[in-house]
């Protein structure tokens, strides 16, 4: 056996130790970040070989959004953060959404609160029901996550789940300033796009959730313990968003 595939033998174990770690999570370039924060120089495009020679792929999937017989709330709004740059620090601009998943043919729906700065998830609620209970549970679960701060930024689509008078009082109850998508352009709000995307990818596809008390114990390790405390993030340096938090506040 030759030196060199000796060493690629020696590399392929630390790459699957790491794959294995993510769950099956990560594809080449994070397990690549991942082999950098242990030490280990190797060239991107090696891990990315020998990991295809390995059958190792990290989980995509191609994320649809579903609004079963909900009418979309038109209302008057702007999209604030057009013209802003990026937040400098946390609590300045936060991102909420909602998406739907499915356990036995029957959907659930799950609204989640991002600080943009970091990409955290600060709060996140399940339900059967998509309406403003939802929204506002995420919004509460966030605001006591943050200490309650005041005079954020708050961007979300124009979805009646957020343009209704009790959400709209919430709002106004912590003086944060609401801005909404564009009509017609669903990249306004293109951070909860991505989670989205990861969350599926990563936690949804080609899994069964017996009942919504299991899918609601994986959402949780998922999105405290993995995609908030250790998922690296390429827009953060390859930090996840509470390393990134720590190094930066």
């Amino acid at each position: 056996m030759c030196e060199r595939h000796k060493v690629d033998q020696r590399l392929l174990r630390k790459i699957v130790s790491i794959f294995k770690e993510s769950k099956e999570r990560y594809g080449s370039p994070r397990v690549h970040q991942g082999l950098l924060a242990q030490g280990i120089r190797v060239g991107r495009k090696r891990v990315e070989r020998l990991m295809r020679e390995a059958g190792l792929k990290g989980r995509v999937v191609r994320v649809t959004r579903r609004q079963p017989g909900l009418k979309r709330f038109k209302a008057k709004g702007q999209n604030l953060r057009l013209d802003l740059p990026p937040p400098k620090q946390v609590n300045q601009v936060w991102v909420a959404d909602i998406t739907y998943l499915k356990i036995k043919g029957e959907w659930r729906y799950l609204a989640t609160v991002m600080d943009l700065y970091s990409r955290r998830i600060v709060g996140w609620s399940l339900s059967a029901k998509r309406n403003t209970k939802l929204t506002c549970s995420a919004l509460r679960y966030a605001l006591k996550k943050r200490a309650y701060p005041k005079n954020i930024m708050f961007h979300t689509d124009r979805g009646i789940e957020y343009m209704a008078d009790v959400f709209q009082a919430m709002l106004r109850q912590y003086c944060f300033k609401h801005s909404v998508n564009r009509a017609g352009y669903c990249t306004d709000n293109a951070h909860m796009e991505s989670f989205f995307h990861s969350l599926k990818a990563e936690l949804i596809r080609k899994s069964t959730f017996q009942n919504t008390k299991i899918l609601r114990k994986q959402l949780a390790t998922y999105i405290n313990q993995f995609y908030n405390a250790v998922r690296l993030h390429s827009s953060l340096g390859y930090k996840s968003p509470i390393e990134y938090e720590q190094l930066t506040v």
